[in-house]
């Protein structure tokens, strides 16, 4: 008769070695949480003070009469744009809040903010305070933070020009590479494609760009003619972007269409199907849903491109639909803006960060696109 084992010999065993890779990997995604978390937070705090930053407008009024220290009517002239009564005005150094309007004279409250008193002068421009607005943000198609004038138009419409551009040339031809790879290709061909393509991807973007500048956009110009196509353009651009994607859209595709069984081809053949038909009938749409995954995160990464926009496609922000054009995307602008002397927490500092958010928001969007198709098409396999 056989013993029963023993409780103990039941228990667990302890391993330290596994228990130390968990931990490992424990705070390797907690890190990446906490990295995650600290972006966003520093996005939205900069972003918030881009918001809340006091711009001064002209209101083409300025003092009648000089104003002593301690004087709380100001005498304004007729012309120029109306204060309203709990405006805050700027005259020299010296912010004043607006307590009550009444014909010409202005009473305020005076030293607001943490300003000191002073006698100002008759002549002295009146400056009233405003910020910017999420109508003017996202509605505006001027963007010129000198004149105080912050529409972030011009820079999304020539990203997603760009991007479109560069899907219009990624995605057919990677989606080509990875039905090749996948369906026709010999092994020993394969073994050499790959390694190209993953070369290809791990060129630099600057270079790229400097490809862009050099090569695409001159040949475009041969073709087209100087007058159509500018020096600077967002064609070049994309099409270079769309270059630099392929590797990736041609990567993921290929491993969402092997991830096709292998007994729906043999079906296909089965009922008489050529390789083309049973590859373009069968397997790609068997594969969709891992295809439109990768569609989504080529755009992603096209939205995200820096260098190559900022070299080529304009370093200007000009709201246009003529992709020959001179234009410039929101990564270009943030690389450009914060090489020069750009001094802590001021307005165009600020802009850095709304600007990120923006794409932040367009990134993440695409994101969980890309997981609704994905969990809406996905077909499992027994």
């Amino acid at each position: 008769m056989q013993s029963e084992p023993a409780a103990s010999s039941l228990r667990r065993r302890p391993r330290p070695g596994e228990t130390i890779i968990q931990a490992l990997l424990f705070v390797s995604g907690l890190v990446s949480i906490l990295v995650t978390v600290g972006i966003v937070y520093e996005l939205f705090k900069g972003a918030w003070g881009f918001f809340t930053h006091p711009l001064w407008e002209d209101t083409n009024k300025a003092l009648a009469a000089e104003v002593g220290p301690t004087d709380t009517w100001l005498p304004v002239t007729t012309e120029g744009s109306a204060i309203p009564a709990g405006a805050v005005i700027q005259v020299d150094d010296e912010i004043m809040r607006v307590l009550t309007v009444e014909a010409q004279r202005l009473q305020v409250t005076r030293g607001w903010q943490g300003t000191q008193p002073a006698a100002h002068r008759a002549g002295v421009d009146i400056f009233l305070q405003s910020r910017v607005s999420l109508v003017e943000f996202f509605t505006s198609t001027r963007w010129i933070p000198q004149a105080g004038e912050f529409g972030i138009l011009p820079l999304v419409n020539a990203t997603f020009i760009v991007s479109l551009i560069a899907m219009l040339v990624a995605l057919p031809l990677g989606l080509a590479i990875a039905i090749y790879l996948s369906e026709y290709a010999p092994p020993t061909v394969a073994q050499v494609l790959k390694p190209v393509l993953e070369i290809l991807a791990g060129v630099p973007t600057v270079v790229y760009g400097y490809f862009a500048l050099t090569f695409v956009t001159p040949l475009l110009r041969r073709l087209l003619g100087p007058d159509i196509v500018d020096i600077y353009n967002m064609a070049s651009a994309g099409i270079v972007v769309g270059v630099l994607v392929t590797p990736l859209v041609a990567s993921m595709s290929e491993d969402a269409l092997r991830a096709v069984p292998r007994s729906l081809r043999e079906a296909a053949y089965a009922l008489g199907a050529t390789r083309l038909e049973t590859a373009l009938q069968v397997v790609v749409p068997a594969a969709f849903s891992g295809l439109a995954a990768a569609f989504i995160v080529a755009i992603s990464r096209a939205v995200g491109e820096t260098m190559i926009v900022a070299l080529a496609a304009g370093a200007g922000p000009n709201f246009t639909f003529n992709p020959f054009k001179a234009a410039e995307t929101m990564t270009g602008h943030i690389v450009r803006i914060s090489g020069g002397d750009l001094s802590y927490d001021s307005i165009d500092y600020n802009s850095i960060f709304a600007i990120g958010l923006v794409l932040f928001f367009i990134t993440l969007g695409l994101n969980l696109l890309s997981q609704r198709i994905v969990a809406r098409f996905r077909e499992e396999y027994q």
